[in-house]
């Protein structure tokens, strides 16, 4: 399961999860993204979380619960996702796209109580953890990209006076794959 599953690392860590052998359900928001990971990048199922009932998505979706997270969104979302995880699942907070703007306090899970009767491990993960396995990590994603299975989508758009604008578009979802602002 991964939330921001349209966004350029949620894009990614799916198509990733797919090639290692996952079954692979994504949550995004809109009908265009949803049909987009099923249909380009090869996910097994989707959760429109701005049409549907993000609960009976993931009912419906992941009906034997789910083993692994990757969050990129926290909040409510995270907040839904817990009462699904299984025994022993693995809850990776990548993200916290609907905390970033919060003009309140940040809003932790108040589910996390699941965390505790499923004997399941929430961990934060950055990127650069893992600085000594970027050459693996390159030699791989050059190999999947040369061979299609792993495909990218970029959301370009031009001219330094658009910057708060296109900035702004990774909050809100207003933008689809990895959002390039392109200086002329």
């Amino acid at each position: 399961m991964i939330s921001g599953a349209a966004g350029a690392v949620g894009s990614i860590a799916g198509q990733i999860a797919r090639i290692k052998g996952c079954r692979v359900v994504g949550i995004a928001g809109g009908a265009d993204k949803c049909r987009f990971l099923t249909e380009k990048l090869g996910f097994d199922g989707v959760i429109d979380y701005k049409n549907d009932d993000l609960a009976a998505g993931l009912k419906r979706e992941c009906p034997k619960g789910v083993d692994v997270y990757f969050d990129n969104v926290g909040g409510d979302i995270l907040d839904t996702v817990l009462p699904r995880i299984n025994l022993g699942a693995r809850v990776v907070i990548c993200g916290a796209i609907s905390q970033y703007n919060n003009k309140d306090a940040v809003k932790g899970p108040s589910n996390y109580l699941s965390l505790l009767v499923n004997r399941a491990r929430m961990e934060g993960m950055v990127v650069t953890d893992y600085v000594s396995r970027y050459p693996e990590a390159m030699r791989d994603m050059a190999e999947w990209l040369s061979s299609g299975q792993l495909k990218s989508k970029e959301d370009i758009i031009e001219g330094l006076q658009t910057f708060p604008e296109t900035l702004m578009k990774l909050f809100t979802g207003g933008n689809f794959g990895k959002l390039i602002l392109k200086v002329s």
